[in-house]
């Protein structure tokens, strides 16, 4: 259990107080937030609120946030395509529409449940019980390869990896617009976005370094297919800078336009090559996916419109 205790100053008075306390507590949700405050929780001035109270300047605001269930993620005999396997690793090509490791509202079907009834206890526990062998992620509509750890060591020498940029991560995207220049790189922090919670966005605020390359593989006219690199590693990156570029990914039904392409059924976003130095051998191990029918798909149907091909 943890109790925080916020005064509010000038220029932080009529916030609605899920709003305020959101803004002060950025790793909890503003939903958990208008749990807690239906729970009682929240106190201002030594009385309970509801969510809709304002913030006055002078207010004493505190809030209890109790201890997190416990809650385990449970074996479900899953499909999987495995790219790669050995006591160490495990390289995995996830479909499209699979979440990596259990959340809120995907506590099963996801590629954790799936692991584990593959790879019963030889899982890292680095990350706890619900992302066992998790090193990183990528989004619920994206599909490629994903790295997962078997055990401890393992899980922190590919962390270091990762952290250290030798680690390589390579998708292909197609994107709206037709980007002029054949190659570049996007520089931009990355945090939550002020304005929206749900969403990331770039700013300077509680952000971290993203650095993203990209090479143009074809133009369409309205879009361009690319191949990006990843530098660094964050949430939402490839799309948070695609769009910050006034190019966002096809399909993207967060960060795209409000008319999205709904066949695609989420982002145009394929992390198609992944390498690494082994954690035992040493060596570098470099592993690719072709496109899934989806991405070829988009990209025929683009190519008999533009090309005529």
């Amino acid at each position: 259990m943890e109790s925080f205790i916020f005064n509010v100053i000038s220029g932080e008075e009529g916030l609605r107080i899920d709003k305020f306390l959101s803004d002060k507590l950025v790793e909890v949700t503003r939903s958990a937030i208008q749990g807690y405050i239906a729970d009682g929780e929240v106190v201002v001035n030594k009385k309970a609120v509801g969510k809709s109270y304002k913030t006055k300047i002078g207010d004493s605001v505190s809030i209890t946030i109790p201890d997190p269930v416990p809650l385990e993620a449970e074996a479900e005999n899953i499909p999987l395509d495995i790219v790669y396997e050995d006591d160490d690793v495990i390289i995995v090509n996830k479909p499209k529409g699979m979440v990596v490791h259990p959340a809120p509202g995907n506590y099963t079907g996801t590629l954790v449940n799936a692991l584990l009834y593959h790879c019963k206890d030889s899982l890292s526990g680095i990350n706890g019980v619900l992302r066992p062998g998790i090193v990183h992620r990528i989004d619920k509509n994206t599909s490629g390869l994903l790295i997962v750890a078997k055990n401890d060591n393992s899980h922190k020498i590919i962390a270091q990896q990762i952290k250290d940029h030798s680690f390589t991560r390579e998708y292909q995207t197609v994107v709206y617009g037709n980007i002029k220049e054949d190659s570049g790189t996007i520089n931009q922090p990355i945090g939550r976005n002020p304005s929206d919670r749900k969403k990331m966005a770039v700013t300077a605020k509680n952000s971290k370094e993203a650095v993203t390359h990209f090479k143009v593989l074809k133009r369409f006219g309205e879009f361009t297919h690319l191949a990006v690199q990843l530098e660094t590693g964050r949430t939402h990156q490839i799309r948070v800078h695609m769009a910050y570029i006034n190019h966002p990914v096809a399909g993207d039904d967060v960060y795209g336009p409000k008319k999205i392409i709904t066949k695609l059924c989420g982002q145009c976003l394929h992390a198609g090559k992944l390498g690494f130095i082994h954690p035992t051998t040493g060596k570098y191990m470099e592993f690719s996916s072709e496109l899934p029918k989806y991405f070829k798909d988009f990209l025929d149907e683009l190519n008999a419109k533009y090309y005529g091909l």
